[in-house]
Formats: structure tokens, sequence, C-alpha cells
């Protein structure tokens, strides 16, 4: 071991050490903001918040003391990605040192709200938000488009909605990511898709709630321009009542939730009926207000003697027409009784021509039968007589049989073999 000649001027203590470098760690880092990861957060009996700050290279012991804790809005969680401001505190019995935080904010999320205004105030700008380009809706649309993800909870709650309110509107899905980096470029693809094909009423855009970065998708420039290029009307509907994002502000309407959204589209068929039902009273009524003023307008004419002479001449006629009506009813009448009496001797004709034809195929069929009997090669078996085989071989006379050789006996119900 090498030696160094050293001056005892120049030894420290432990305490000494540690407390200069306790002075010049607080004094340097009064005041720091850190960003990391939540690791392993837990909370003492006495209500302090200790966690670990980590990233992919170093990590960094933290404390909330128990008043500050109280005040956040929840505790962060484990694996959490946030910034926490504090300063740095050296514990000299342990030699170490630790954040004693005194805020903490979920990373991103100025930045991200930063962005929305600035988005907010450049498209407002442009006019992108005037009321006077927003367009109406339909008042009884027949296909709605809807641009969401097919598997969120949001378009089933859409189409169940739908099924009550407006049955008779179809309902067309353009599936979209609408969480995560994709989700912008595909929202505005579906919207373009309905704008160029235009083979829908109106559409609507959105997704359910969620934090901000979740709905981020809905706050790219992209998305908004695609909205205020299309050619159909659209309806914004992202997240919950308290969420606004950019596409509300450019959308011709905006719903608080994506079921409102449909509420937004279509009439209620409950409240249609009680419309038609009060507009046909209100017929019914002022048809019989009429047929009332008719009937009194008629009966100042019953007195008329032209009048008269018309109902008589119409009494005439109309004896006349019964009269002519039961002239043509008789001769229908015996046209008609004709008509069975042609059919009923058809009918008997065929008949007859049926019983002949089939007693003719029955005797034909049986001389056939008896002709197939008559050629039955097993009928002689029947009557006694036999057959022999020799090889498998029908042996039909005395000089193809040989004796010295095993030969077979057929009867009708059996064979025996001999030799």
């Amino acid at each position: 071991m090498q030696q160094f000649q050293i001056e005892p001027e120049q030894v420290l203590t432990v305490s000494s050490l540690t407390d200069e470098i306790k002075l010049m760690l607080e004094e340097q880092f009064e005041w720091v903001s850190v960003r990391g990861e939540v690791s392993q957060p837990q909370t003492s009996r006495n209500g302090h918040l200790y966690f670990t700050l980590k990233d992919t290279g170093a990590q960094l012991s933290c404390v909330m003391w128990n008043s500050l804790r109280q005040q956040l809005d929840s505790p962060p969680n484990h694996g959490d990605e946030v910034i926490v401001s504090g300063s740095l505190q050296v514990y000299a019995p342990h030699g170490r040192y630790q954040l004693i935080a005194r805020s903490i904010q979920a990373a991103g999320l100025g930045a991200l709200q930063l962005a929305f205004e600035q988005l907010k105030k450049k498209l407002q700008a442009e006019g992108l938000f005037d009321e006077k380009r927003k367009r109406a809706l339909p008042r009884y649309p027949e296909v709605i488009g809807v641009v969401t993800s097919a598997t969120g909870a949001a378009f089933q709650d859409m189409r169940h909605t739908l099924e009550k309110r407006y049955p008779a509107c179809e309902v067309r899905l353009y599936h979209a990511a609408v969480q995560g980096q994709q989700a912008a470029p595909e929202i505005s693809e579906g919207i373009r898709y309905f704008s160029e094909r235009e083979d829908v009423d109106v559409l609507i855009v959105g997704r359910g709630g969620g934090s901000l970065e979740d709905l981020w998708a809905f706050n790219e420039e992209i998305v908004a321009r695609a909205i205020a290029e299309c050619r159909i009307p659209v309806i914004s509907a992202v997240g919950h009542e308290t969420d606004f994002s950019i596409s509300d502000f450019v959308a011709d309407a905006r719903a608080a939730t994506p079921t409102q959204a449909i509420v937004i589209a279509v009439p209620d068929q409950n409240d249609l009926q009680m419309k038609i039902s009060d507009i046909q009273l209100t017929i019914e009524k002022r048809l019989l207000e009429i047929l009332h003023h008719r009937k009194e307008t008629v009966s100042r004419f019953l007195d008329n003697y032209a009048l008269h002479k018309v109902k008589q001449r119409i009494s005439r006629q109309s004896e006349t027409i019964a009269w002519q009506e039961k002239q043509m009813a008789g001769i229908l009448q015996q046209k008609l009784q004709q008509n069975r009496d042609r059919t009923r001797r058809l009918a008997d004709s065929l008949s007859s021509l049926a019983a002949r034809y089939l007693m003719q195929r029955k005797s034909d069929w049986n001389a056939l039968h008896h002709r197939l009997l008559a050629t039955d090669p097993n009928a002689l078996l029947k009557k006694g007589y036999t057959r022999i085989y020799q090889d498998d071989q029908w042996v039909r006379s005395a000089e193809r049989f040989q004796s010295d050789r095993r030969f077979e006996i057929e009867w009708a119900d059996h064979k025996t073999t001999i030799g």
C-alpha cells in the first residue's frame, strides 16, 4: 500500500465532512424540480409519504410531509410519471440525501395544457370557431356516421340510445384509435372518408371520458382541420360534460357526452308520435268543421225545386242501375252453373280414364312379375332339385364332372361339400 504524508490539520471527521456536503447541497439546490417515475410509494403511520423517484440511470429518495400530502388531489401511484418540486436535504446520521417534496404533478400535463391554449388561440384567430361558419344539423337524418373506436363503450352507448330514440336511422361506423400516437391520423382519415363519400347526413366524432392525455387526439390540429373541412355537419362528443377539446370548438355542434350526441342528432320517436297525434286531431277537427258547414249548405238547398228534380232523376237512375245489376247477377249465376257442370263432367271423364289406365298398368305389372318368376334360376331348387359345383363353377353336364375331385351340392336352403 502506498504511503502518503498527511498533515493532522487536513484530516476531517465524518461529521464535519458531512456538514460541509450538507451545506453545499442544500444551498445549491434550495429549490429544484425533478422528473421521473414513482417507485414503491408508502405512507407512514404519521401520514408522511415516502417514495423513490427514478429513471433509467439513477434513483432519488423523496419524502412529502403529512401537511403537504393532505393537499394532494390524489397520491401518486407506482409507475406514474411525475414532476416533483422541492429542496434537497442531507440526512447526516445515514449519510444520504433526499428530496423534500413540496408539490407533485403529472408529467407533461402543463405542457399539454400550454399546447392546448396555443392551438386554441391560433385556430380562433383563423375564424374556425366562428358561429357563422357552423352549419345547422338535419332535423330527420336517415344515416349517421360515427368516427370512434369499435371496441369502446362510447359506440355501444350511442347505438343503444339510437335504437331506443330513433330506430329508423341507420348508423355507420369508421373504426379509429381514440388514444395513442395513431389516434389523430386515424380520426382525421375517418372524417375525410365520410366527407368524400357524402353518404351520411350528420357525423359524430368522439370517445368516452379520460385524462387530458387520453383525450389529446381530439386536441390535435390535424383533427381540427379535418372537422373544419368536412362537407357534412359534425358533432363533437369527447369525454364527459366537463371536458372540452379543440374539436368541440371547431365542430358544428358540441355534445357533453357521446350519448348526448345521439340526443342532439336525432329526434325522439315518442315526441314525434305525440306531434303526429296532435296534427291528426287538428286535421280531424278541421274536417268535421268543414263537413258541418257543407251539411248546413246542403240543407238550405233541400227545398229548392231544381234540386228536387235532380233528386228524382238520381232516384230513377238508381232504380235502373239496380235492375241492371239484378239482370247481370242472374246471367253471371247461369254462367257459373254451366261452368260447374262442365267441370264436373271433365272430372268424371278424367277419373274414368285414370282408373282404366291404372288397371292396364296393374295387368302389365302382373304379367311381368310372372315372367320374372318363370325365369328365376332358383325356382327348380325350391322344387327339390340340386346343383353341383366344382371350383365354384356350376357343373351343367356329366362330361364336365370330375369324380375324383371335391364338389359341392346346393339345395334351396343349404350347401354341402363332399370329398
